[in-house]
């Protein structure tokens, strides 16, 4: 599967292009465009892996119950892909296990398997989702974010606002942490609750933060009449 991403980081789409006997397991609603030749199958699973509870549980992490499976038929195809909100797309090859949050996975080789991470009690307490995805195996994945979307090294320690964060490393351990001196000045300053990442490892993140960008828009929007 050969990716090409293009017109980023404001407003990213992939281009996948698959050779006769490639297929890509892709998040329902995210394509935009395909060749006519392209074959689609939706499922509640991957192809080769169990169906329901694992779908129950990728909808427990914020991703849709079913997904879109996509096979060109005698010739190389295209399909395009796009996010619901507007930002950048990033293109990896995954050959480790890596954590991503809800609603940032977009697209994936079958050779990729997808499973649920449990983020326990401090992800409650932080405000965002209490499940993450988990991919592992080796093959392209294709992810995407609010905004820009930039690495960030770990070497030892760093803290990242919860809101901003797109998927680490699962070689990372992380905790919660106030992202000031004290609580009331992370409170006070905005900052509220950071995950503070330690080990070696890579943390992609995104220049917004979707629950900020709710936070701030809920009260411009009109309330519905009866």
């Amino acid at each position: 599967m050969d990716v090409v991403l293009e017109h980023g980081p404001g407003n990213a789409v992939a281009r996948l292009t698959l050779s006769p006997g490639e297929a890509c397991t892709v998040e329902a609603g995210a394509m935009i465009a395909m060749s006519g030749n392209m074959a689609v199958t939706t499922t509640t699973h991957k192809k080769g892996q169990a169906g329901l509870f694992k779908a129950m549980k990728r909808m427990v992490a914020g991703e849709s119950f079913f997904l879109n499976h996509f096979e060109p038929q005698q010739t190389a195809g295209e399909v395009w892909l796009g996010t619901t909100l507007s930002g950048d797309m990033l293109s990896l090859d995954l050959d480790s296990g890596l954590v991503v949050q809800a609603g940032s996975f977009v697209a994936c080789e079958h050779s990729v398997d997808m499973d649920l991470g449990w983020q326990g009690i401090k992800n409650l307490v932080s405000g965002e989702s209490l499940f993450w995805l988990h991919l592992s195996g080796r093959g392209k994945l294709v992810l995407g974010a609010f905004g820009a979307i930039y690495p960030v090294d770990v070497d030892g320690e760093a803290l990242v606002d919860t809101g901003h964060i797109v998927a680490f490393d699962d070689t990372l351990d992380f905790s919660l942490s106030k992202a000031g001196d004290s609580w009331l000045h992370s409170w006070l300053g905005g900052e509220g609750l950071a995950c503070r990442f330690k080990g070696r490892g890579r943390v992609w993140c995104q220049s917004h933060s979707p629950s900020g960008f709710g936070h701030r828009l809920t009260p411009l929007l009109r309330p519905r009449k009866a």
